[in-house]
């Protein structure tokens, strides 16, 4: 029997914000993955190494986690006023699955980068000393995304001294905006409701916010669960009970924001909606072993992503969570002390985050004009990825 060579395919691997990723530029993938659909998504599904029944990701280039199991696709825009269109997978870790149906907030900050050094972007457009402008496309949600990325003599600058909690080395800092972040064409609050109760069979009742903004997510109070708010991934990850819990209020939620229309779709739309428990602002030590006073933060949040609790938080996630809590009557609005306020300092479990949202009531309905946060973002390897030829 014979085989045939592997495929040579020019791609970066990339940290942006607290997760990593393999960057493609689309004209750089074979022809055949230039297109969306089922060969594009299993060659992708070969570099990562998914699926993989022993959830190492040993043979490809993930990393086992949710942070870490991504893949972009980068051109340049085909839409009036923007530079780069900015396509995500998220790639389930033990199933043949690619998940298209929103994006990557933290690799958003590698994005901009990205498309300076790899030539998708007007250099007309980019200084030689100071701050590109970046306007990106965000093709799964439709939305644009402004990325500030600080430039050198004429290349990106990636060091620096910003450091970001759940980034073990500091950078330079990336700031990036949201622009009108509501998910695709839906609204802001999809049942119409601030706060409600999601009813989940053989689990319970629960009040919670729903909310379109970064990503769909689903924010119920801690206690509802019996937990604090400071929980860290051990406890949280370590429990399959806890976690087939969370998994079947995501379905429950899903199904009432509308997002799918029977129970057995969230099999195939793991990574939207997000599952975030919110606690009052109390102190506790990070994963890295900080001491977060409960003085410097408004308030605690933990979410799931893609099954598992995340190590710090979904870039797209504190979107919701800023934007949540500048409206008032919000679950999280209330829960961060019931106060208005222009931006929240959250803390997670890798540490805290400050994010700004601009919020405001337009004829009895919410609106979120912008929400901004820093990341930052480093190339971490560039050159060939390899996949099998099959």
């Amino acid at each position: 029997m014979s085989f045939q060579p592997q495929l040579r395919i020019p791609a970066t691997y990339m940290r942006g914000g607290t997760s990593k990723g393999v960057f493609f530029s689309l004209n750089d993938l074979p022809k055949f993955a230039q297109t969306a659909g089922s060969a594009r998504d299993n060659l992708l599904l070969r570099i990562i190494g998914s699926p993989d029944p022993y959830q190492k990701h040993t043979d490809g280039m993930g990393g086992a986690t949710s942070s870490t199991s991504k893949t972009v696709i980068l051109s340049e825009s085909e839409k009036d006023g923007h530079d780069v269109d900015y396509l995500f997978g998220q790639v389930s870790i033990d199933k043949p699955h690619i998940d298209w149906s929103g994006n990557c907030g933290n690799l958003t900050a590698a994005v901009g980068a990205f498309a300076i050094s790899n030539g998708l972007v007007d250099r007309a457009k980019t200084p030689q000393n100071g701050i590109a402008v970046i306007r990106i496309w965000q093709v799964n949600i439709q939305k644009t995304i402004v990325a500030h990325v600080p430039m050198k003599n004429g290349e990106v600058q990636e060091t620096g001294d910003f450091e970001l909690d759940g980034v073990t080395f500091p950078a330079a800092e990336v700031k990036v905006e949201f622009i009108d972040p509501v998910d695709g064409n839906g609204a802001l609050f999809p049942t119409g409701a601030l706060t409600e109760t999601l009813s989940v069979p053989e689990v319970g009742d629960f009040t919670v916010t729903m909310i379109n903004a970064g990503i769909p997510t689903i924010f119920i109070d801690s206690r509802a669960l019996g937990y604090t708010g400071c929980e860290l991934q051990e406890d949280i990850n370590n429990d399959p009970v806890a976690l087939a819990k969370f998994e079947k209020i995501r379905a429950f939620g899903a199904l009432k924001m509308g997002l799918i229309e029977n129970l057995e779709e969230a099999l195939t739309r793991q990574h939207t909606p997000k599952v975030a428990f919110v606690g009052a602002a109390k102190a506790y030590i990070s994963s890295s072993g900080k001491k977060i006073e409960s003085k410097d933060i408004d308030v605690n949040v933990r979410a799931l992503s893609m099954g598992k609790l995340h190590h710090a938080m979904m870039g797209t996630a504190a979107v919701a969570i800023g934007t949540a809590a500048a409206i008032p009557d919000t679950l999280l609005y209330n829960l961060a002390g019931g106060i208005e306020r222009k931006e929240v300092t959250f803390g997670h479990p890798s540490g805290t985050l400050k994010v700004g949202a601009k919020a405001e009531c337009i004829q009895d309905n919410w609106q979120v004009k912008a929400v901004t946060m820093s990341r930052s973002a480093r190339v971490l390897m560039e050159g060939m990825v390899r996949a099998p030829a099959d």
